[in-house]
């Protein structure tokens, strides 16, 4: 690990690259609905990872930081590798800490228009099994403990740090 973070996946933006495309970009904010229902956990060189606020399922909502994005193919060619790669290393760390027995994993942007990505742990005995989460129950809020136990080995597995308020 350099500097805290995993290597690499073969197709990522490093982290130069990215500090460079930040500075040519317009602001990038975080859509309100979602600011609302998630947890900052942290950015990896794409997108910013949250933490769906419901601890019906483990969830996560994968948020590429450009302005403007509604489709998967308003990203162009190597940000949308990039996405996937982050797709997957966010699916297999919800996957090792939360020991589920399914991954859903979809960008649906029926409700909030902005790009972004869930990625849901789900397991045969869940509330909405084998239906999909939306709808099905109340979102429950995680007991603190819990919560920051969750956030701590998400931000381990996927090499990022607390970030101040996640600038949303």
């Amino acid at each position: 690990m350099l500097h805290g973070r995993p290597p690499a996946l073969p197709g990522m933006l490093s982290d130069r690259r990215l500090c460079h495309a930040a500075v040519l970009m317009p602001h990038w904010s975080l859509h309100q609905k979602l600011a609302e229902e998630t947890v900052g956990i942290g950015d990896l060189a794409l997108c910013r990872v949250l933490l769906a606020d419901d601890a019906n399922y483990p969830w996560l909502v994968l948020v590429p930081r450009l302005p403007g994005l509604i489709e998967l193919i308003d990203l162009d060619d190597n940000a949308q590798s990039q996405l996937l790669n982050e797709i997957n290393l966010a699916a297999h760390a919800l996957r090792s800490i939360v020991q589920c027995d399914k991954l859903n994993i979809a960008a649906l942007g029926n409700q909030v228009s902005q790009l972004h990505v869930h990625v849901i742990g789900r397991r045969h005995n869940d509330a909405a099994w084998p239906k999909p989460v939306w709808g099905v129950n109340p979102p429950l809020a995680y007991g603190e403990r819990e919560k920051e136990s969750l956030l701590s080995a998400l931000r381990e597995r996927l090499g990022t740090a607390t970030i101040g308020s996640l600038d949303r």
